[in-house]
């Protein structure tokens, strides 16, 4: 008898541990385009912040910047979801309040200006379902060029007066969305 239940308790974790091996989580690889957060302040020990936003970093990669962000398209401000904008405290854009919440971020890139939107829609792949009727405000700002190139797309925050400016940068290109403290 013992014999017979020691054979089938060996079975029974053999089995086990089979199993558990054969459906062992799959981890996916590095994302080519990683996903980043900036904030202001980003000071970690700053627990009162006014932005945030949650973005993807695509790369150059010896592509042109305008084949990746085409003139006068919405584009999602970075790569894969649309960028998600966190606002801490009540602010305004281009003159509109936008209440403290979350948001997606959407951009229109131009060769010498580009157009902030702060959008509703959230949990939302790329610009594909952009709604322009749920924009919550818009402003329009000029593009720069720099000296130096980034390879990856990158998004800082810097104070200014009466709010806090978001940098974005990829390639030459420099823009700075102004949000105001309401």
């Amino acid at each position: 008898m013992k014999k017979i239940t020691l054979s089938l308790s060996l079975v029974f974790a053999l089995c086990l541990f089979f199993t558990s091996e054969a459906t062992a989580q799959k981890f996916s690889k590095m994302d080519v385009s990683p996903m980043d957060a900036a904030s202001y302040p980003s000071d970690y020990r700053n627990a009162e912040k006014l932005i945030k936003i949650v973005y993807s970093r695509p790369q150059l990669k010896e592509r042109s910047l305008t084949k990746l962000t085409p003139y006068g398209e919405v584009w999602r401000t970075g790569a894969n979801e649309a960028a998600e904008l966190t606002l801490y405290t009540d602010m305004t854009l281009g003159g509109k309040a936008v209440p403290a919440g979350t948001y997606t971020f959407y951009t229109i890139p131009g060769e010498k200006e580009w157009t902030a939107i702060i959008n509703s829609d959230l949990n939302v792949w790329g610009s594909y379902f952009y709604d322009e009727s749920k924009d919550v405000a818009r402003i329009t700002v000029p593009a720069t060029m720099a000296e130096d190139s980034l390879e990856e797309f990158s998004i800082a925050f810097e104070e200014a007066t009466g709010g806090v400016d978001m940098h974005l940068g990829w390639g030459k290109t420099r823009v700075a969305v102004p949000f105001k403290k309401k």
